[in-house]
């Protein structure tokens, strides 16, 4: 949190007072805005008019806590000071922009601007006596690109914190009164937050009025996401050095659950090979892979092996490192990301290949020709191998799942017959049977049963199975 105050914190605390004691006098009743504060509960304050062009935007504010990494040159002038019209202007550019990709604007943030010309401000925002806005950052950055001059705020009591912007935030974001979600990313990392601050899980669970089950999968994630960063750091060619980062992953929420639920089940029985496909899942995950074709990593045998490995250009079977990482714990979690045995180094090898390739290709302008070249080939040799892998999989779990299909549905059908025996005999003790129905649904079977018979029958080469032997006997003329 940055102890410096804003070049215009006096002048916006004298507004501030000027305008919270016009309200006090003023006839009827005036606009509040509630809040939790610290241990005392809710308290409600005075709404108040701020012009917009007085306030700054919060530096911590969750909602675009992954994407300040987008342009570190940026973010560290952000971070040296938080108040400059240069750091402002980056918080600007970020709160406008999509969560995944900051360099395009996002359309709910379009939305928003329109919603405010068409109706105006539904909802008080939220600032420090300072003029630094805890709630309502989007909005604010909203109203200053539709040329609206002011902004309804609430103000927090003049003993307030970095401590209590923080937790207001988060409260307010709970509310569910908000206009936009936090990012995947940005709501793993404030659950994260949470739980470094001594949460349990299920205190953050109930907090963000999510299940323990899926913080449990975020903070997974996360934990996958900071130890993808940290092996993908590389040196271009002029000694620059570049690494992922967390908003990278935006977008991929959905495949990250698919992996730890996969990884958890496979782990329980085989921690090796689960961390062997873990490396396959995430490879997979950097091309952009659909969770559907993930999934398939895990329902054959050996992926890695057997159908990823052929496919790997010389390029990508590199020798793995010759240091053993220890594993990895998660906090407040019981799974731990075990060191690995030498198929699991060799998967860990080819995925840091692909990591350092997709951080260069993140840092693109900084590339030399040569080395764009070389880390664009790189990449294309891997997408080819993934996909081409995958859909040899894809295609084999397909194969198995028509294979089991029928003999599933006979499984399902022998269930429906035993319970058919049980309401036939209640029928029977209680004198309701309608027995002329009953034989018509029985000649229903028997023909049923006499095509089953046939074709089961086609193509079998020798003598038939006791099954079908069976069957056969019982539906001969």
């Amino acid at each position: 949190m940055s102890p410096v105050r804003p070049p215009g914190a006096t002048e916006n605390e004298d507004l501030v007072k000027t305008r919270l004691a016009a309200v006090g006098k003023g006839g009827g009743t005036p606009e509040t805005f509630r809040i939790e504060w610290r241990s005392e509960g809710n308290r409600n304050l005075p709404v108040i008019d701020m012009p917009v062009s007085a306030l700054y935007y919060n530096p911590e504010t969750h909602r675009i806590r992954a994407q300040r990494a987008h342009d570190p040159a940026r973010d560290a002038a952000l971070t040296a000071d938080p108040w400059t019209p240069q750091s402002q202007a980056y918080l600007h550019d970020l709160l406008m922009a999509k969560p995944d990709n900051p360099d395009i604007q996002d359309p709910d943030f379009v939305a928003l601007m329109e919603d405010l010309k068409n109706n105006a401000q539904n909802t008080a925002g939220l600032i420090t006596p300072t003029g630094i806005v805890v709630d309502g950052n989007t909005r604010c950055a909203a109203l200053r690109e539709i040329g609206q001059p002011n902004i309804r705020v609430a103000v927090l009591p003049e003993d307030w914190g970095w401590g209590d912007v923080n937790d207001v935030e988060l409260s307010l974001q709970l509310r569910k009164t908000f206009r936009r979600d936090y990012s995947f990313i940005n709501e793993i990392i404030a659950h994260a937050e949470l739980l470094a601050a001594g949460r349990s899980l299920d205190e953050t669970a109930a907090a963000f009025r999510k299940k323990r089950k899926t913080i449990e999968q975020g903070q997974w994630a996360l934990a996958l996401i900071d130890e993808a960063i940290k092996r993908s750091r590389a040196a271009l060619d002029d000694g620059t050095g570049v690494q992922l980062r967390r908003l990278d992953f935006e977008g991929h929420q959905e495949s990250l659950r698919e992996i730890y639920e996969r990884y958890k089940r496979v782990r329980a029985q085989d921690p090796d090979l689960a961390q062997r496909l873990r490396e396959a899942s995430l490879a997979a995950l950097l091309v952009d892979a659909a969770k559907t074709d993930i999934r398939s990593i895990w329902l054959v045998e050996d992926f890695d092996e057997k159908y990823l490995k052929p496919k790997l250009t010389t390029e990508l079977k590199v020798a793995p490192a010759t240091s053993e990482p220890a594993g990895v714990s998660i906090p407040g979690l019981s799974i731990t990301m075990d060191a690995e045995d030498s198929k699991i180094k060799e998967a860990r090898a080819t995925t840091d290949k692909l990591l350092r390739a997709k951080a260069r290709s993140a840092s693109a302008a900084k590339l030399s020709p040569a080395e764009t070249a070389r880390n664009s080939a790189l990449i294309a040799e891997a997408d080819k191998a993934i996909r081409e892998s995958l859909r040899q999989a894809n295609r084999d779990v397909r194969q198995a799942q028509r294979k089991m299909a029928a003999p599933e549905k006979l499984d399902e059908a022998t269930d429906a017959l035993r319970a058919c025996i049980d309401d036939i005999a209640k029928a029977r003790a209680q004198n309701v049977l309608d027995n002329e129905a009953l034989d018509d649904a029985l000649m229903g079977l028997r023909d049923t049963l006499t095509r089953l018979g046939r074709t089961a029958a086609r193509g079998v080469r020798g003598e038939p199975g006791p099954g079908l032997s069976w069957l056969l006997l019982a539906t001969m003329d």
